[in-house]
């Protein structure tokens, strides 16, 4: 299996519901965020390229819950890239409740389809992947995803 970009995260009350379990718009929230982490700790020149003129839009994203977790709960959210085509990615997120004894319990699946574009607002166009984050995602690369 390849190697997963990794967000650690504590659970907060603010992240559920009335009932106590995590509301599931969070788990999208945490999606993006180890996306977006990945790019500050593994591809800053990307975070420069934004300021520029690359976007990158968010074209799909899913998530299929197998347990609940509460405030407090210790959470990996592990990040891998399942494709990458000529101006899009798809990567794949799972979400890992991370015991006291060690143990790990995978609690959801998600994935999320990006697009590359560039150009002003409201005329942006598809944009090849940038070469610096293809390098990053590399040793990221889902087994037999082209990369």
């Amino acid at each position: 299996m390849a190697e997963y970009f990794e967000y650690l995260h504590t659970v907060g009350f603010e992240e559920t519901n009335l009932v106590g379990n995590v509301y599931y718009v969070n788990y999208l929230r945490w999606q993006g965020r180890c996306r977006e982490m990945f790019l500050k700790r593994r591809a800053p020149e990307v975070l420069a390229d934004l300021q520029d003129d690359l976007k990158l839009f968010t074209l799909r994203v899913d998530c299929e819950f197998f347990a609940e977790i509460t405030a407090f709960d210790e959470l990996s959210v592990r990040m891998r890239l399942i494709e990458l085509a000529q101006t899009q990615l798809e990567f794949g997120f799972d979400y890992v409740r991370l015991g006291d004894a060690g143990d790990e319990t995978l609690i959801a699946r998600g994935r999320q389809r990006v697009a590359c574009m560039r150009g002003p607002n409201g005329r942006t166009a598809p944009a090849r992947v940038p070469d610096v984050l293809v390098r990053a995602l590399a040793p990221y690369a889902q087994v037999g995803s082209p990369v």
